[in-house]
């Protein structure tokens, strides 16, 4: 490698220059600072760990994004974080001793072997929150009304909520006695809404006509509150199970109906991304305008039992640098007014900056003599001895 490109970042690998780190910062600690005042408390997970604790069920996806490496001291596999919920019901399972609902929240970097978006990162800034130990519409409401007022807090006013549930494309699945090899290229098909590709695959199968026709139309199941009539209608062959879903969606949607503010509702019942480690509602929130996916969760009952405790358990996570992207808030209009104290002995000085800091003022120390280091510095005000007292006046 040549002197000239020795510098150059791997592709996907950003570094965070002053400007839009101080933003950053800022939406993180307003971030968690909300997630307290809900009851979510704050835990910090490794960055890296033994692979098996890092991998949960049988999601593919985790296991092909996953950086691994061996472990000189133990000779185990290791792997760099992709995603931080299962250490998260790692440390639910093993380090939280109380039966009640445990509330938690986390934010720090993952790497991707892969971006998920052409161009996009392979180190998200992951926030999140996951509540454990309740199985039920009043935790799936509260998850997802903390997401929503996350992102209304870090300035995303308008915001679209795409829901769907896991159970719909496994009842109709179990009912057609798919094995497992059909099964993942139908799922595959299925996320890429292809209906031509799905017609053909269950031309191949053995399987009921009238439970082939309702595979294939899950496709078509997206939209407004509408689509949820007409599910009950088309996917009546699958079962109870199937109806049973449909009513919980229904049921949460009327739950969350006065505390979303300006988010509006989407259904999308084919959505099935990560079921096989979600089991449950799964949900996406996109912002309005441009349709860039902000965030995501949904319920995973039962993750912490690859950890040896079971527990009903649901949450969200999200790119906070993606979350600043699309925010209205800019590095221009966090910034705060620097004060330069001028090379100066004088202890009534120093006094006065130690008191200024303490206010949470931002004071920077003269280097130099030159009049000009304060404007090159970036300081809009300047101290400056007036009768023996130091005092702040604009540059």
């Amino acid at each position: 490698m040549s002197s000239r490109t020795r510098w150059l970042l791997p592709a996907g690998i950003e570094e965070v220059l002053p400007k839009e780190a101080a933003v950053l910062e800022s939406y993180r600690r307003r971030s968690l600072d909300l997630f307290a005042a809900w009851g979510y408390q704050l835990v910090i997970p490794p960055f890296i760990e033994f692979l098996d604790s890092l991998l949960i069920g049988e999601c593919e996806d985790l296991n092909l994004q996953t950086f691994k490496l061996t472990d000189q001291l133990s000779g185990r596999t290791m792997g760099v974080r992709a995603d931080m919920t299962p250490q998260v019901a790692r440390i639910d399972a093993h380090m939280i001793k109380s039966n009640a609902p445990s509330r938690l929240c986390y934010c720090g970097t993952v790497l991707n072997t892969r971006p998920e978006t052409a161009g996009g990162t392979r180190s998200p800034l992951q926030l999140g929150a996951e509540l454990y130990g309740h199985n039920g519409l009043a935790s799936d409401t509260e998850i997802i009304s903390l997401m929503t007022t996350t992102l209304q807090t870090s300035g995303i006013d308008q915001t679209l909520l795409d829901i769907g549930h896991t159970g719909i494309y496994e009842a109709l699945v179990t009912a057609a006695k798919l094995d497992d090899e059909i099964e993942g290229d139908l799922f595959s098909m299925l996320q890429r809404k292809s209906s031509p590709d799905i017609t053909s695959l269950l031309a191949t199968i053995e399987c009921d006509s009238n439970l082939k026709q309702a595979i294939i139309k899950l496709v078509d199941l997206h939209g407004t509150a509408d689509v949820l009539q007409q599910a009950r209608e088309v996917l009546a062959v699958g079962g109870d199970k199937v109806l049973q879903c449909i009513n919980y969606i229904e049921e949460l949607t009327s739950n969350l109906s006065t505390k979303l503010g300006n988010t509006a509702i989407h259904y999308d019942l084919a959505e099935a991304r990560g079921y096989h480690y979600q089991k449950g509602i799964v949900f996406t929130a996109f912002c309005a305008k441009s349709g860039t996916e902000l965030a995501r969760g949904g319920r995973y009952d039962n993750i912490g039992e690859t950890f040896g405790r079971a527990r009903p358990a649901t949450g969200f996570s999200t790119d906070l640098r993606q979350l600043i992207t699309a925010s209205k808030l800019t590095p221009s209009a966090q910034s705060t007014p620097a004060i330069y104290a001028p090379l100066d002995d004088d202890p009534n000085l120093s006094a006065t900056v130690t008191e200024l800091r303490s206010q949470g003022r931002t004071v920077i120390n003269g280097l130099t003599e030159d009049a000009d280091e304060a404007n090159a510095l970036g300081c809009t005000q300047i101290l400056y001895n007036k009768n023996k007292q130091w005092v702040i006046k604009d540059i």
